[in-house]
């Protein structure tokens, strides 16, 4: 479990590195700074739990199965940020400013963004499994 955890967050860390790096070339900035918080690798590092979930909907059709991610995404992203503000004092995404902001944790704006990520992570979670199947046969 503790692979699989390092694996979400440190896939998590990279995809939000790359995304706000692109973020920052349509903004302009051909330096491409990409950034993300240390408190995410634990936060996409849960997305062991969600492996569950997929095998539970894997037959499903993709687009329900798209909504499904998202309703889940938007959930963890607003509890872990309402959790990060009650025990820190500050959400480290602040998302206010947005005119689709939700309580400042989540931004309807990103429904594509998360839809997609979470077919992309059921992407990731068979090919974690496969690769987890090969090693333990090597043993």
């Amino acid at each position: 479990m503790l692979i699989r955890f390092l694996f979400y967050g440190l896939l998590g860390w990279i995809m939000e590195i790359v995304f706000t790096g692109i973020t920052s070339l349509l903004q302009g900035d051909w330096r491409l700074p990409g950034s993300t918080f240390l408190w995410m690798l634990p936060i996409y590092g849960m997305g062991v739990f969600a492996e569950r979930v997929h095998d539970g909907i894997r037959r499903w059709p993709w687009m329900l199965r798209g909504v499904i991610w998202l309703a889940f995404f938007w959930t963890v992203e607003y509890a872990s940020g309402w959790l990060l503000q009650a025990l820190t004092g500050v959400c480290p995404w602040d998302y206010s400013a947005s005119p689709y902001s939700f309580h400042g944790f989540i931004r309807l704006d990103m429904a594509p963004d998360w839809f997609a990520a979470g077919l992309l992570f059921e992407k990731a979670h068979d090919w974690l499994d496969r690769i987890l199947v090969r090693l333990n046969s090597v043993r």
